[in-house]
């Protein structure tokens, strides 16, 4: 008898979030992975003076990056190897260098091949950048049933 997805992710969650949770990129940047639940994902970040853009706010791209990352964990929370297709960022306002960033995905909706997100990113306690991501879901478990 197979597992549901919501069943992998509870018997494989030590596992999953482990391997999330040591994304190259992610660490490199210094993120943080705070919260993992299926389909449901929450990092932070404190910004370095080389991740300022030249007005000295955090630049655009490190934004994206973190919002990138937990897209990418919520999204493959289950278990289940998906990978991004599309997304769309908009930045309402500076992420401020002294203030931690703080990123959380949350499943949309999602069907046997594809899967939506609504991601925020958080300055502090003001809304910096919203996302909204699509991932197609390939057959694969990267942990877990095969």
């Amino acid at each position: 008898m197979s597992l549901t997805e919501a069943q992998q992710h509870e018997q494989y969650y030590d596992a999953i979030f482990e391997v999330l949770k040591n994304e190259p990129y992610a660490n490199y940047l210094g993120m943080e992975l705070v919260e993992l639940k299926a389909g449901y994902a929450k990092a932070t970040l404190s910004p370095t003076t080389h991740m300022l853009n030249t007005h000295g706010t955090v630049h655009g791209g490190i934004i994206f990056s973190l919002a990138d990352y937990v897209f990418a964990v919520a999204s493959n929370s289950y278990g289940k190897t998906a990978v991004g297709v599309t997304n769309t960022i908009n930045y309402l306002s500076a992420g401020l260098a002294d203030h931690v960033l703080t990123a959380e995905a949350r499943e949309v909706k999602k069907t046997r091949r594809l899967a939506w997100y609504r991601i925020d990113v958080w300055s502090n306690d003001e809304l910096c950048a919203t996302m909204e991501a699509m991932v197609y879901r390939k057959n694969e478990n990267f942990i877990g049933q095969e």
